[in-house]
């Protein structure tokens, strides 16, 4: 964002900035990955951690993470597009199943334009192995990939997000209703994630306007 209004600014001087005006970073705790204990053999690695892609709707991954909300967990699925790390849905629920993935995937189907042959790769979570969940894809023409067993960074894509939006955005307390929460994570993913906030892996460019430049057609408006 520097860079666009044409500041130079080195890591060395942000940190002697934040020294003298007493700013620290906020940096997200520790978090025990819930390992999956039975593995997919149907289902196997297809994407292999070939993170990088040559298009949109190529491939899509797909988490759950856990959000504080009304005082009790809510669950949030996302989608996000490999190409330039966009996200292309999402979905907020009391609860953690396959109806929550579901309506995580019919977002970014409806949105980018029903796309047909891409690869969805998630973790072996139990919503994503549902047979409710499968029979979803294939209605849409998607091929399932799904992580090993007990490794979480073959989807770190997908790691990489929520850890941006606990550490950036989410209040540490939570959120007071599930409406707020809706609300407000809502507008960090499709607005600020997508739109704002720079990316490493597009060069600094937030992955919408990054996808914009690559792919002026493609995208949602």
């Amino acid at each position: 964002m520097l860079r666009e209004d044409g500041v130079e600014i080195g890591r060395f001087r942000v940190r002697r900035l934040m020294r003298e005006l007493e700013l620290v970073s906020k940096q997200p705790g520790s978090h025990a990955y819930k390992q999956a204990t039975v593995e997919r053999p149907d289902v196997p690695y297809r994407l292999n951690r070939e993170f990088a892609v040559q298009r949109p709707n190529q491939v899509w991954c797909g988490d759950i993470t856990y959000v504080w909300a009304q005082g009790r967990w809510h669950y949030l699925a996302a989608v996000l597009d490999l190409h330039t790390r966009r996200v292309v849905g999402w979905a907020f629920s009391a609860k953690p199943d396959a109806e929550l993935v579901i309506k995580a995937l019919n977002m970014a189907y409806e949105q980018r334009g029903k796309p047909q042959q891409l690869l969805f790769h998630s973790d072996q979570g139990s919503q994503y192995a549902s047979r409710l969940f499968r029979q979803r894809l294939w209605r849409y023409r998607m091929q399932q990939s799904m992580s090993r067993r007990g490794n979480c960074w073959d989807n770190s894509p997908m790691e990489r997000l929520f850890r941006s939006l606990k550490s950036e955005w989410i209040p540490q307390t939570g959120y007071l209703t599930a409406q707020q929460a809706q609300r407000d994570i809502s507008y960090y993913l499709m607005h600020r994630y997508n739109w704002v906030r720079p990316h490493q892996f597009n060069d600094g460019l937030p992955p919408a306007v990054a996808e914009e430049k690559l792919n002026p057609l493609s995208g949602m408006g």
